[in-house]
């Protein structure tokens, strides 16, 4: 013990206080990130966007610090897939994403624990977020952007599951597993679109990318949604504890 105590921040954030099975679905979201682009090495930036975005809720499902440097590598990256796929909700919220990570680092205290809505106020946040994805949709519609209903989810909903994300609120997990079953559904039909030949808008290693990546958000945030409501992810996961 006393030696893990000389041991850097960095690499108290990265390697300390994993379980198990948390590492074997780590490395397994990253062999799928890398199988993917084995599969259509079309979109390098599509596979950077992926790995980084796995390394970003990971850390993040731990209540770790370093996961908004993984989070501005894996916004930056996928602003620029959502651009060339017409994904405007999601190009929109990867700009906002970039702004957020920096505000994150500050506001994720070393010693701060989670917290958590009441039961009246986490009603009136979910449905805020209904009407919102709905306000979303009809936006969206009207400039003409790739399957609206979708997309309106990763804009709207994202941004509020985000807010909740960097302030520390449980409830955001809930809202981010909304998101990530939307955008498996909408990266998904967009890449049988590729695959068909019904668009040329976006390339299939990109959208392949995505798909991967969403299953894999998806997986992380029920298992975050666990983690955090037993109070796990307190005090960054542990990692300060060693100091």
């Amino acid at each position: 013990m006393e030696d893990s105590k000389q041991h850097s921040w960095i690499y108290r954030q990265l390697f300390t206080n994993w379980k198990k099975f948390e590492v074997i679905y780590v490395y397994l979201l990253i062999l799928l990130q890398v199988a993917v682009y084995a599969i259509a090495p079309d979109s390098f930036i599509g596979m950077v966007s992926g790995l980084a975005g796995v390394l970003c809720l990971v850390y993040g499902m731990k209540g770790r610090k370093i996961s908004f440097i993984f989070g501005i590598i894996q916004c930056l990256a996928m602003t620029y897939v959502a651009w060339i796929s017409h994904a405007y909700g999601s190009f929109a919220m990867d700009i906002i994403y970039v702004i957020s990570q920096p505000i994150g680092w500050f506001l994720w205290g070393r010693d701060e624990a989670t917290r958590s809505f009441s039961p009246s106020t986490r009603r009136v946040i979910f449905g805020g977020a209904f009407v919102a994805w709905a306000v979303g949709w009809l936006i969206l519609t009207m400039l003409n952007g790739q399957l609206p209903y979708f997309d309106s989810i990763n804009f709207v909903v994202s941004l509020i599951a985000q807010a909740l994300y960097i302030f520390k609120y449980k409830e955001n997990w809930s809202l981010w597993i909304v998101v990530n079953i939307a955008n498996v559904l909408y990266w998904g039909i967009l890449t049988v679109q590729t695959m068909t030949g019904a668009t040329n808008i976006g390339s299939l290693g990109a959208n392949l990318s995505q798909v991967a990546l969403q299953f894999a958000l998806l997986f992380n945030s029920v298992y975050a949604n666990k983690v955090w409501a037993s109070g796990e992810a307190d005090n960054e996961g542990g990692a300060n504890s060693l100091k």
